[in-house]
């Protein structure tokens, strides 16, 4: 019996090597549009539509109306058509369908959410506790490298996956700086703080060793089995020590990102450095968290007013 998915999985194959080669995407965000698009077209092959041909704007509205039918958010809604609008235009630019069917097809608007930040203080009190090596929970090495891992997250504000990129010679201790890759491969150089650095340093001369094995290679942070340590790990490190700090709230590993970019724009770093710092291609992504400052701003007026 033929499979649904034969007349296009050549398709997908390609539209991926073009994502990899030719637009340099990252290996996650290739996989998002990989599985967006599969699942567009498996909902086209089960509406009767054998080729790419037959594919009209009427065909991709039907499918993100589906997709809000199933519960899927604005946000994934706007995502996947993004996705399918980026391939539609492939496939018509490689002659592979004569018109571009989904030029006109339009996003659902997202609802913007202030990101999730710390306090100045709450994000003090976490660093604290990591710092605490006295936790009988853990062995000292795993302490050693999780307090290493915060420290260089919250310091830094580097993503999760810039974290666990990470290799021994990205790191200049005498400048207190790291090379990262970032989104679309591209490299940057980020400094880092006194506490980060003292923190990489018991790490890398008290804890690597006992943890490093033939897996290890370069990489900086390595999980007990000697392997580098992968994003949901981190995602673990931080769960865990949140716990440990009474009246935190359960925080990811991007929300640490968030609250890093908020503190140093309360501090007083130009808007332009921060987006630099954080690798973001557009201004508008780091000017969201000028918003952050205002509503505390907004809340200490409320609290110390007399008049507010």
């Amino acid at each position: 019996m033929t499979n649904s998915s034969d007349w296009f999985s050549d398709v997908v194959k390609n539209f991926v090597t073009y994502l990899e080669i030719e637009k340099n995407r990252s290996p996650n965000t290739v996989r998002t549009y990989k599985t967006d698009l599969e699942l567009f077209l498996e909902f086209a092959s089960a509406t009767g539509i054998k080729n790419l041909d037959s594919l009209e704007l009427n065909t991709f509205r039907l499918w993100l109306a589906d997709q809000k039918k199933k519960g899927s958010s604005n946000s994934t809604i706007s995502r996947r058509s993004s996705t399918v609008r980026v391939f539609s235009t492939w496939a018509f630019q490689k002659g592979l369908i004569k018109t571009d069917p989904a030029v006109r097809l339009i996003s659902p608007k997202v609802n913007r959410t202030l990101p999730n930040v710390l306090a100045q203080k709450q994000a003090s009190n976490l660093m604290q506790t990591a710092s605490n090596l006295d936790d009988e929970e853990n062995s000292v090495t795993i302490r050693m490298r999780d307090h290493a891992v915060l420290e260089v997250l919250y310091s830094s504000g580097i993503r999760v996956s810039e974290l666990t990129g990470l290799d021994i010679k990205d790191l200049d201790l005498t400048r207190c700086t790291m090379r990262v890759i970032g989104k679309g491969n591209k490299e940057r150089v980020v400094p880092f703080g006194q506490p980060a650095k003292e923190a990489i340093q018991t790490y890398l001369t008290k804890a690597r060793a006992e943890l490093a094995n033939e897996k290890s290679g370069n990489a900086l942070f390595l999980g007990t089995r000697g392997k580098r340590l992968d994003t949901r790990q981190v995602r673990r490190i931080l769960t865990n020590a949140i716990a440990r700090v009474e009246g935190l709230v359960n925080v990811s590993p991007h929300d640490l990102r968030h609250s890093a970019a908020t503190h140093m724009l309360e501090g007083g770093a130009d808007l332009r450095i921060v987006q630099e710092l954080l690798g973001h291609s557009s201004l508008a992504t780091t000017q969201k968290y000028t918003h952050v400052t205002i509503e505390r701003l907004r809340e200490v007026f409320a609290n110390a007013h007399p008049r507010a």
